[in-house]
């Protein structure tokens, strides 16, 4: 389902990024289920609109958590999805990060793309501080997209999620507005 570019919250060359909505249900479901195999043994997307309206209402509902649709430009495709989990205001001012991209876009840049607009969206509009990504240590994938686009590796936490039937180790690695806002040192 093609989509407006005016819905983009910000966008990129390639990609731009916008809240979840209800009348997604249908693409997004139908890329998880392509990219099943992508996303196994790490990630279990909704499958069915069904529960992908349940999925999508707690992201749109909750203040404690906010989804992000990375689409392409063009067409509006759905390359991927990154949410903000157990988002903190206060003295904290952080939220977890979750993603996954759907298999007709994995390789492609899009999904770096997408996450650096989430990022700059989190730190600018919603004001956060401070983002983390618990990464599984053989999810090579998912941690060369957390270290490129500029997330430090903080610490390993043993058991630390359930995942596909089992506690699994996760490494965290992280980043703060002031990692994106002062230069880089080499």
């Amino acid at each position: 389902m093609p989509h407006n570019a005016s819905r983009y919250l910000t966008e990129g060359p390639r990609v731009g990024i916008r809240h979840f909505t209800y009348e997604d249900g249908a693409e997004f479901t139908a890329r998880v289920r392509e990219s099943k195999d992508l996303h196994h043994p790490w990630l279990f997307p909704p499958q069915t609109v069904q529960a992908y309206t349940a999925y999508a209402g707690r992201l749109i509902e909750d203040p404690s958590k906010a989804g992000f649709l990375v689409c392409e430009r063009g067409d509006g495709a759905v390359a991927g999805f990154i949410n903000i989990n157990n988002i903190v205001e206060g003295g904290f001012q952080s939220g977890a990060l979750g993603y996954g991209a759907f298999a007709h876009a994995a390789g492609r840049g899009l999904m770096r793309e997408g996450l650096d607009l989430v990022v700059r969206y989190a730190f600018g509009p919603m004001r956060l501080h401070r983002l983390e990504i618990n990464v599984q240590p053989t999810n090579a994938a998912s941690i060369a997209l957390a270290r490129g686009c500029g997330f430090r590796l903080e610490g390993f936490s043993p058991k630390m999620l359930f995942v596909d039937g089992a506690w699994r180790d996760h490494q965290r690695w992280a980043i703060t507005v002031e990692m994106i806002t002062q230069p880089r040192r080499h």
